[in-house]
């Protein structure tokens, strides 16, 4: 009976140490970092503070892990519900209340460090065109959609499902999903510069939020997409409108989307468990202090359960690939006069319960 009851109290013991490690103690966000020259893997708090997860994995013996600490953030996304998630509550615990005057070595103050993308690179980067019914009926005025008369999102006489997929239902008004891919050779971290390339005029803004896959999907139902999001960080898609010169084969979303240093990302990534309506975030974005987009997620055209499923019947997504899930309206080049960015402009793209992501804007030195 001593023998069972024992056994009994081990297991309790265990249950109690699992459930408290299953508990987050306060919300966090993870990101890149750099110190010293080091590239590490952090956990963010209260967006003034970061623990170096490898560090800090290696000073604390109590709780014991067996766990490697991650190696990037592609590898903690991976493994974030094989241990990962439940190891950063315990560093969290551990290292206490971080702003205090004084806390364990492995917390560093978010000012002294350097911030990197929080991805150091997706393999696939994927973006939504044209997703929030107002930025249609602004970008229709531009031709920039390829339609002659804006229609807020709603499918043109013709639109057809595209077998194997996108399956349009019977009452679905809406055009069909449309995703164009940027390189991620073109991130840079919040604060980086963003270059107006040499002799082009009309480079412009738009702000999103980036959805970041979790586990691999291939051809996953929207009803079930959510499993497979690993959480969000934020995405300035520039955009080039000054065109090729020629109209040949329709838009060039190479020359449109792909300049070194346009796609800012960052500044860190929130996991899903605390952005708990993703589906109605506002969203602000300032240029040099005046706030020229406002809008909210809920404005959507496809929401982003709809993108990942779309987009995973076409390719298979892997952890740590991105989504940039389109902009609102206010963009520069739809403004009567255009506002375009030029040398010196500070852009600030924020998505409530996501961050801000800050960037100033350089002209490129004439060569």
């Amino acid at each position: 009976m001593r023998i069972a009851l024992a056994t009994v109290a081990l297991l309790l013991a265990a249950f109690g140490h699992e459930a408290a490690a299953q508990a987050s103690p306060e919300p966090f966000k993870v990101g890149t970092f750099e110190r010293a020259g080091r590239p590490f893997v952090g956990i963010v708090l209260r967006e003034s503070h970061v623990i170096d997860f490898a560090a800090a994995h290696a000073a604390v013996r109590s709780p014991a892990s067996t766990l490697a600490a991650p190696t990037d953030m592609k590898d903690l996304i991976a493994r974030y519900e094989s241990g990962v998630r439940s190891r950063i509550v315990e560093l969290i615990r551990a290292a206490g209340d971080v702003t205090r005057s004084t806390h364990p070595s492995y917390v560093y103050d978010l000012a002294a460090v350097k911030i990197l993308p929080p991805i150091m690179y997706p393999t696939t980067m994927l973006n939504v065109a044209v997703n929030y019914r107002e930025h249609d009926i602004e970008m229709a005025r531009n031709r920039e959609v390829g339609q002659a008369a804006p229609t807020a999102g709603g499918a043109l006489p013709g639109t057809r499902s595209a077998p194997g997929i996108w399956e349009r239902a019977p009452n679905d008004t809406r055009w069909n999903p449309y995703m164009f891919m940027k390189t991620p050779g073109v991130i840079v971290a919040d604060g980086a510069n963003v270059i107006i390339p040499v002799g082009r005029t009309q480079v412009e803004w738009e702000c999103e939020m980036g959805l970041v896959i979790g586990r691999p999907a291939s051809r996953v139902a929207v009803a079930n997409a959510n499993d497979y999001i690993f959480g969000y960080t934020i995405e300035n898609d520039m955009s080039d409108r000054g065109g090729r010169g020629d109209t040949r084969h329709g838009s060039d979303w190479v020359v449109s989307k792909n300049h070194d240093t346009f796609a800012p990302m960052g500044p860190f990534i929130t996991p899903k468990e605390f952005v708990p309506n993703v589906g109605d975030l506002a969203i602000t974005f300032a240029l040099n202090g005046e706030v020229l987009q406002q809008g909210s997620t809920s404005q959507m055209i496809h929401n982003v359960f709809e993108q990942v499923s779309y987009a995973s019947h076409i390719m298979t997504l892997r952890p740590g690939d991105v989504i940039a899930t389109g902009t609102p309206p206010g963009v520069g080049s739809a403004r009567t006069p255009p506002i375009l960015l030029k040398g010196g402009d500070k852009m600030a793209c924020t998505y409530h319960g996501v961050g801000t992501l800050s960037n100033p804007v350089v002209a490129a030195p004439q060569p």
